[in-house]
């Protein structure tokens, strides 16, 4: 509960493996299904927990963070995982498109999660897809591997991505270009052009 707390309510979803260092796997299992019971943690999945916070306005458990859920996915499966495509696109205003389900690219096997009443889609992506995990231009590279080639003849992606991007998600793509397709490569060009 320590560990927990010093995280802070509704900051962080543990799994078992984020106390191996306290003890025995059984033990570690043990001491969450007892706290699940006690209804001091939540229990959000198959080896899914965290200390939820409360809503002021609805006065009971807030909805779990997603983004925080899919960060303990990937540390319990030792998989990478991103957004998808469709979701980085809406999220940089390159489409108006919403993803019907919650959805991500990972280099592990494809497959849905249930996390609470939420089901969140895993898509296996390729090695070069994934290579972007990490790069503060990932969404950016996303969106544009989601739009297509037909991104290229689009003006409105070259302007909206110059005015949106900070300077350094701009760098670090033109940096990482090489890992776009060649189509992608005069689209970033553009973006850094006029700095």
């Amino acid at each position: 509960m320590k560990r927990l707390l010093s995280k802070g309510r509704g900051k962080w979803v543990c799994t078992p493996k984020d106390f191996l260092d306290l003890g025995s796997r059984a033990a570690i299992d043990q001491a969450l299904s007892r706290l699940t019971k006690n209804g001091d943690l939540r229990r959000l999945g198959r080896g899914l927990y965290d200390l939820p916070r409360t809503s002021g306005v609805l006065k009971r458990p807030a909805p779990v963070d997603i983004e925080k859920a899919v960060a303990a996915i990937a540390r319990r499966d030792g998989v990478r995982i991103m957004p998808d495509g469709i979701v980085a696109a809406n999220q940089l205003g390159l489409t108006n498109a919403v993803p019907a389900k919650t959805s991500y690219v990972t280099d592990g096997p494809t497959r849905d999660v249930k996390i609470g009443s939420r089901t969140i889609h895993l898509r296996h992506a390729s090695p070069s897809v994934m290579a972007w995990t990490g790069k503060t231009s990932a969404p950016v590279a996303q969106a544009l591997l989601c739009l297509g080639s037909k991104a290229a003849s689009d003006t409105r992606v070259v302007t909206t991505l110059k005015h949106k991007l900070p300077d350094a998600v701009k760098r670090d793509l033109l940096h990482n270009s090489s890992g776009l397709p060649s189509w992608a490569v005069p689209i970033v060009q553009s973006i850094m052009e006029a700095q």
